[in-house]
């Protein structure tokens, strides 16, 4: 990937796309909407045939989009029972195997819910479980990014606090910075100078290169005092999405957005061209 240029694609195959659960087919229609990446998304659990991989590495290759992915859903890294602990890391290795198959070369997910406990042992349980994971995927020579996710709700594990903090612990973690989801968590980081922070303290905190190589998610999003309640479409959301985008443009960031919205294509074809007006 190109350092310092920002590629916008969509979660998952387009909404425009013929064979709309078909990902060869959404990287094809990525290409002709004249978007630039794709992400594979796994929510509901990693179930593709290595030959659709090696298919989708080639067409990922030959039309210049480049993936990412995002890992399925019923992943809890602190959860009561230490099997489903174990599964979930399980999870994410598979989740990390066909990536790598697929040529991705950045993976997100949901790391663990509070389940009531102190965030300061939920953390210390992540960490320990992302070094089990990087140590397990060098042993198999898998080379991806691996990158819990900012979360929306006050009840998971995902704030920008500890993203920070797991970055620096584990070398082979980077946040997701999905700043919809960050407006939810807090009610805060929704204007330009508040934008600027979150930049600043990135890039001062885990370095300049973070900022040339991000995973970034955007929606419109609705919330309560819990956080996120849904995704929206950019129009139908308070969310200061071009704000963000003057903040990413001045900071010379590069890497991937990810467009979250149901529309898909629609909103993140309008990120990017609002983004290359600037």
């Amino acid at each position: 990937m190109q350092a310092n240029k920002l590629l916008f694609g969509t979660a998952g195959v387009p909404n425009s796309t013929q064979k709309k659960n078909n990902p060869i087919e959404g990287v094809k229609q990525i290409h002709a909407l004249g978007l630039d990446c794709m992400q594979l998304e796994f929510a509901h659990g990693v179930r593709m045939k290595e030959e659709v991989s090696s298919a989708l590495r080639k067409v990922s290759y030959e039309l210049g989009v480049p993936l990412t992915s995002h890992g399925p859903y019923y992943i809890n890294l602190n959860a009561r029972e230490q099997d489903k602990i174990d599964s979930s890391v399980e999870r994410i290795i598979q989740t990390a195997k066909i990536s790598d198959l697929c040529g991705a070369e950045s993976m997100t997910f949901h790391a663990a819910f509070y389940m009531k406990d102190s965030p300061f042992d939920v953390f210390d349980l992540v960490e320990k479980s992302m070094n089990v994971i990087e140590e397990r995927l060098s042993r198999l020579d898998i080379e991806i990014e691996l990158r819990p996710e900012l979360t929306g709700k006050t009840s998971q594990f995902g704030s920008l606090d500890e993203l920070i903090t797991l970055t620096k612990n584990v070398s082979s973690c980077a946040p997701c910075m999905d700043f919809s989801h960050l407006y939810a968590r807090t009610g805060k980081y929704n204007t330009e100078e508040e934008f600027k922070q979150v930049l600043t303290r990135i890039k001062d905190e885990i370095g300049e290169n973070s900022l040339a190589n991000m995973h970034i998610h955007i929606s419109g999003i609705s919330s309560n005092s819990k956080g996120d309640l849904k995704h929206l479409n950019l129009a139908k959301s308070k969310f200061n999405w071009q704000d963000l985008l003057k903040s990413l443009k001045d900071f010379n960031c590069g890497g991937y957005i990810i467009c979250n919205s149901p529309n898909l294509e629609e909103d993140a074809l309008l990120m990017k061209e609002f983004y290359n007006s600037l």
